[in-house]
């Protein structure tokens, strides 16, 4: 019986691995990135991680943050986007300062050509949501939040169902090649409440749809923690995003761990043309991932 048992326990474990390597291996897909076309806007979005000020070593501690930053900078340069929204690029503490910001702080030491968008001061402005955007390539001319919340307008205020506050941070861009203007949009979605991404998406979409009446373009980035299909992306889809489909995982376990496809996305609205599929950065840097997330990448013509 013992023996059997035995047996029984060894052949589902050799199952459940052989289904994590064919998963692994489906959501794959391509590492590289492809030379940005002429004239294209590269626009990228990713999910940095927070960092706990007060864990000396561990995962995500400060000790690790000192090891990722080198690689965190790298991939950065990579990706060479004209825009790039960031999630969970925020430093904390219980009762910590807002404004304190290891990663926000790194990055703009190491990248002068860029500056920051939907940011400010912690007190009016949440700051864990940037985009950078290249001086020479873009302006900012205006910036905003909302929180995914019965009281959006209220800064820090909780979720729908009284989770941890996510919202969604924008700011309008203009072209300085071509004059064009866009809305850049950058969400992050709670995980564990499939209702409440889907209330956040409905939000989202209430408040771009003066944006898209009015026609001016639209690009949506984030962390949407929902994959193809999703109720949460037809939402979207409904208001009048496009999302480039994405191929393989962009949450990897921080192991390189492709299991599921992907949760951060893309989309466009008004005439934005991708002009290839969505990148994915699957790489390490001497060694080390510089996040849980691969960074997402696209190249956009804007009309």
């Amino acid at each position: 019986m013992l023996a059997s048992l035995t047996k029984i326990i060894f052949v589902l474990f050799a199952l459940t691995a052989l289904v994590a390597c064919a998963q692994h291996v489906r959501n794959s897909g391509s590492s590289g990135l492809a030379s940005k076309p002429e004239g294209a806007l590269r626009v990228a979005t990713h999910n940095v991680h927070y960092i706990w000020l007060g864990k000396d070593d561990g995962a995500w501690s400060v000790a690790d943050w000192e090891r990722r930053k080198a690689a965190m900078d790298a991939a950065f340069k990579t990706i060479d986007a004209d825009l790039i929204a960031f999630q969970e690029m925020e430093s904390f503490d219980f009762g910590s300062d807002r404004n304190i910001n290891l990663t926000r702080d790194w990055l703009t030491s190491q990248n002068s050509d860029y500056a920051l968008a939907a940011h400010g001061p912690a007190e009016t402005f949440p700051p864990t949501q940037p985009i950078f955007y290249r001086k020479d390539r873009l302006n900012m001319l205006d910036q905003g939040w909302f929180f995914f919340s019965d009281t959006p307008d209220v800064i820090y205020s909780r979720t729908f169902n009284g989770s941890f506050p996510a919202f969604a941070s924008w700011a309008m861009m203009q072209d300085r090649k071509s004059g064009a203007q866009f809305y850049a949009i950058n969400l992050h979605f709670e995980f564990k409440s499939a209702t409440n991404r889907q209330l956040s998406a409905a939000l989202v979409a209430k408040r771009i749809a003066p944006w898209i009446s009015e026609g001016t373009p639209v690009i949506l980035l984030g962390d949407l923690n929902a994959r193809k299909g999703a109720k949460t992306l037809q939402i979207l889809g409904a208001a009048g995003i496009t999302f480039a489909p994405v191929k393989g995982a962009t949450y990897h376990l921080n192991r390189g761990a492709n299991l599921f496809g992907a949760i951060d996305h893309i989309g466009v609205a008004n005439g934005t043309t991708p002009l290839s599929a969505p990148m994915v950065l699957r790489e390490t840097f001497d060694g080390v991932w510089p996040s849980d997330h691969y960074p997402v990448a696209l190249d956009l013509r804007l009309p």
